[in-house]
């Protein structure tokens, strides 16, 4: 009986715990939403955090949608070899790459990038007192530190995807032109001809949505840290991970409002 008690008890504190971690989250999101639009503003943060995110994160995503639609086409033929239809590899690249495979690998490679980055700094500023001293002269730390790297991140991310969906294509088009026979003119054509528009537009809400959640979880977890380096470092790993598991979980939610009628 004791045991059950004690399991039950257990149950209980994970619960709370998680609606309660849940609460803070909404609460911390909502706050930086409103100092977006409150003055005063910081057009030389937004500017440097757009940087950091944006800019600096150009090789990774760059090289991760090129060797990834690469990838994609050569196990595509491999496939659709099987049953002759050779022909769609152009429309499988072209569709995975906007819809999905874009924005997630841009997400994911940005969250380990710059989200962790976001969470060590904010983390190191908060041990050493540094947010505190914003509040002593006067500086809202919410408004200084959070919400210009939240509308950063939600810009700069839909334009690191478009970069990557045309990289991704253009890996496709390289294996199946160089390496597998096919006639680059009818390849264009079939890529062209399957391109469509709320492809390439669903990829860019879901990275706008994907963006806000890698600045929103590295701040928050960031701004929240305490003891010490090795606070930080927690605050650092809690901090890609979940904005990882976010971006897997928000890519299906999305597909299913999206793409699902």
């Amino acid at each position: 009986m004791n045991r059950l008690l004690g399991l039950i008890e257990a149950l209980g504190a994970v619960v709370l715990g998680v609606i309660e971690f849940t609460g803070e989250l909404a609460i911390f999101a909502v706050s930086g939403v409103l100092y977006i639009f409150r003055p005063p503003y910081y057009p030389r943060l937004i500017g440097r955090a757009f940087m950091e995110i944006g800019y600096f994160s150009l090789p990774v995503v760059a090289l991760t949608a090129l060797f990834t639609g690469m990838v994609l086409a050569l196990q595509s033929y491999t496939g659709f070899s099987r049953f002759g239809a050779e022909s769609a590899i152009a429309s499988v690249v072209v569709l995975s790459v906007t819809r999905e495979l874009g924005p997630v690998l841009a997400g994911l490679m940005v969250a380990g990038r710059a989200g962790a980055a976001m969470a060590a700094e904010l983390g190191t500023m908060r041990v050493t007192d540094q947010i505190d001293a914003l509040s002593t002269l006067s500086t809202q730390p919410m408004g200084y530190l959070v919400a210009p790297r939240l509308l950063a991140a939600t810009i700069a991310l839909p334009l690191l995807v478009v970069l990557a969906d045309i990289l991704g294509v253009m890996g496709g088009f390289l294996v199946a032109t160089q390496k597998l026979g096919f006639s680059s003119g009818a390849y264009l054509v079939s890529t062209f001809t399957n391109l469509k528009s709320e492809d390439v537009m669903s990829g860019l809400i879901k990275a706008a949505v994907f963006g806000f959640v890698i600045a929103l979880m590295g701040c928050f977890n960031g701004y929240r840290s305490k003891g010490g380096a090795e606070g930080v470092g927690t605050a650092t790993t809690s901090a890609v991970v979940s904005a990882s598991i976010l971006i897997l979980a928000l890519d299906y939610i999305l597909t299913q409002v999206l793409f699902v009628k």
